[in-house]
């Protein structure tokens, strides 16, 4: 990351405040990506070594719900696959806080239809009544 990015990030905390925060998390967690991706693959972008393991092969997108919203993430591929970024797990959807607060809810005996309701009030995110049901599974699991 350039100095300049640092100052351009910078003036969007001091504009935005805490709206800044999911924009910033974003950008931080591709750049991770792909640092990871380049370890893997014993290679930087465009470079050519003689340890090489694989070759990149674009980014995927991948939403995953938060608590700050819903995040876009741009999720770096490589085209011989076997790999995968470990900031993000595979299939995860929502962030685990959520899942867990989600399970919490329901297990205290609030309704799915209450629960989608104040998930959609407080994190601005439209879950599903499946998904309630999914994370209350995994907290039952984990008890």
């Amino acid at each position: 990351m350039t100095h300049q990015n640092d100052y351009t990030l910078a003036e969007e905390i001091v504009e935005k405040g805490l709206d800044a925060i999911p924009e910033l998390m974003r950008v931080l967690i591709n750049n991770a990506m792909q640092v990871e991706r380049a370890k893997y693959l014993q290679a930087r972008e465009y470079e050519r070594t003689e340890n090489r393991k694989g070759h990149a092969n674009g980014f995927k997108p991948k939403t995953v719900k938060t608590r700050m919203g819903e995040i876009t993430f741009a999720v770096p591929q490589v085209r011989e696959g076997g790999f995968y970024p470990s900031a993000l797990e595979k299939g995860l959807r929502s962030e685990r806080a959520l899942t867990i607060t989600l399970a919490e809810m329901y297990v205290q005996g609030v309704s799915t239809r209450k629960v989608k309701a104040i998930t959609e009030q407080l994190c601005g995110v439209e879950i599903s009544a499946m998904q309630v049901s999914r994370a209350a599974a995994q907290l039952d699991a984990v008890l």
